[in-house]
């Protein structure tokens, strides 16, 4: 608090991130602000300045779950605090590695103070991601070591790794609002991917569907924007009142939306007290604060300066991804417990069993089998197929593959019906190596066919157009039968498919006489049968297209043979 922080992102950039008269008033910064510059190599840059104070730590932390790089703040005359301590800690548990020290406001003290408060900062930044970093003193009033500063932000925004384009876009509003004729206006930090103008996207984890307007970022206009930006989008089909700080923006389809999650956890050695489910605890994540019922996993607590896996329970589903970092805060102590980074967005095992990690293999082990782009969704990776779209663990390909043998083998000659056995069952017997896979049945390539030459075939042959009832033959066998195409069932009747291509050539001589079509009397006695076999042998022949019915006629269809 009082650090000079707006003071200094004022100075820097001509804008003042305080926004609300209660701030300018009262000289504090109460909520999030938001300021960008050029700097001297043309790169631009966006400030999010976040209130210092204790009672605002909400804010705070709202503001920087999406940054890249910090620029800390730290008074000369005030030296640090224990809210820099706070904040460093936060900005730690987040992940944040790259960073820029200003040791603001050095026309207030002498020479000596000066270096002090140099090595007073040194000295708390040792051992945290901002220890050899650059400090830079500056006084914002008289500008002293502006120029300086802005050369080490140009160094900084070079050495921080730009953000990658995944194709996911993912937007966390840290603000709503609604300008006079111009709809629905929301802000963040994007990452994950590009949005464009006229998109369609999804406001989570209400679900609201909306269509981007118009897009600005640093003040210009974009066609479309990247990610790393901050980005303002104007959005049309949804209303100021139905979005929010801790909403989030992304396209349709791409993400699991979850409420609960399994995640490591490091409590701060400042803590001085176990960490447990018992208390009233907010997980702040993007720019949301969300109250969560948590689980320790394994042990019942975690002690000051351990870390552990915990599970969380959200109030609502959100879209993310393993890795996601998040700051857990204790309500009725109004502290910062410690933070850490989700490890599963959609537990499966009961919390007495998990154990979770951020290995795609771990993921598949625990489900057997996994749909590629559900494995995307669940945890951010691409993954190679091993059966058709289907990822599956050792042990299930393993156990799959044995039970296909097994059945294989107690099939016998007439072979396995592949209905029964499931997609992934059909893909990897196609992988087989001798396997015979014929009419919807896979049998030993070795094993002698006992379809081809079938006696019922010869039997309903020796009266094709009028065959006896079946004899001597399974259930089982005649199924087959069908599904290999040798015989053709309809209506009760059973025909070799001989049979039906012949009448096929029948019946298309019958038309070539007559092109305006036949009876079923004159089918019937061309084919030399009765109306009880004629009547289903038309049957067929509509149905496969080599006749069409034209009310009490046939005439040709689209699949007539040649009449020879």
């Amino acid at each position: 608090m009082d650090h000079g922080k707006s003071t200094l992102v004022r100075a820097l950039t001509s804008i003042d991130p305080d926004r609300l008269a209660e701030e300018k008033a009262r000289g504090l910064t109460i909520d999030l602000g938001f300021a960008w510059t050029e700097l001297p190599s043309g790169r631009g840059i966006s400030f999010i300045d976040v209130p210092g104070h204790i009672r605002f730590i909400r804010n705070m932390l709202a503001g920087v779950g999406s940054v890249d790089a910090v620029l800390f703040v730290v008074s000369a005359p005030e030296g640090w605090k224990p809210q820099s301590e706070e904040h460093l800690r936060i900005l730690q548990t987040l992940g944040v590695e790259h960073g820029v020290v200003a040791l603001t406001q050095i026309g207030l003290v002498d020479e000596d103070l000066h270096e002090l408060a140099l090595l007073d900062v040194e000295e708390h930044l040792e051992g945290t991601f901002l220890s050899g970093a650059e400090i830079v003193s500056v006084d914002s009033l008289d500008r002293t070591g502006l120029d300086d500063l802005r050369a080490a932000l140009d160094r900084l925004t070079a050495a921080t790794p730009t953000a990658r384009d995944l194709g996911r876009p993912r937007m966390w509003i840290d603000r709503s609002f609604s300008p006079r004729g111009a709809g629905t206006v929301v802000t963040g930090t994007l990452t994950g991917g590009e949005l464009a103008v006229d998109g369609e996207i999804v406001i989570m984890p209400a679900g609201v569907r909306a269509r981007i307007r118009a897009i600005q970022s640093l003040g210009r206009s974009h066609e479309r924007i990247g990610p790393g930006n901050r980005v303002a989008l104007n959005l049309s089909g949804v209303d100021t009142t139905e979005v929010g700080r801790g909403d989030v923006v992304v396209l349709p389809g791409q993400w699991f939306s979850t409420s609960r999650v399994d995640a490591g956890l490091d409590v701060l050695a400042s803590v001085d007290h176990e960490v447990s489910r018992r208390g009233a605890y907010a997980m702040y994540l993007g720019s949301g604060e969300f109250p969560v019922k948590m689980r320790v996993l394994g042990p019942h607590a975690l002690l000051p300066g351990e870390s552990g896996e915990v599970r969380l329970h959200l109030p609502a589903a959100l879209p993310l991804l393993p890795r996601d970092r998040f700051v857990l805060r204790e309500f009725g102590r109004d502290e910062t417990v410690g933070g850490g980074m989700i490890l599963d967005v959609d537990p499966v095992l009961p919390a007495s069993r998990a154990r979770p990690d951020l290995s795609v293999e771990r993921v598949v082990a625990e489900r057997g089998w996994v749909d590629v782009d559900e494995l995307r969704l669940l945890t951010g990776t691409d993954t190679e197929p091993d059966l058709g779209t289907w990822v599956g663990s050792p042990e299930a390909l393993a156990e799959l593959e044995a039970d296909l043998r097994r059945r294989l083998d107690d099939a016998g000659p007439l072979g396995l019906d592949l209905a029964t056995v499931g997609e992934r069952g059909r893909l990897m017997i196609a992988r087989f190596d001798g396997v015979v896979i014929e009419g919807g049945r896979a049998r030993q390539g070795e094993v002698a066919d006992p379809l081809a030459d079938h006696p019922v075939l010869a039997q309903l042959d020796a009266d094709p157009f009028s065959p006896p009832d079946p004899e001597g033959v399974t259930p089982e066998e005649l199924r087959a039968l069908v599904q290999r195409g040798l015989l053709v069932q309809v209506e009760g009747r059973f025909f070799t498919s001989r049979a039906v291509d012949a009448a096929a050539r029948v019946v298309a001589r019958l038309l070539a006489r007559n092109p305006e079509g036949f009876t079923v009397a004159e089918a019937r006695d061309a084919l030399s049968t009765t109306r009880k076999h004629a009547l289903p042998l038309l049957s067929r022949l509509d149905s496969t297209g080599v006749t069409r019915r034209r009310g009490d006629l046939r005439v040709a269809g689209p699949r007539l043979p040649d009449p020879d």
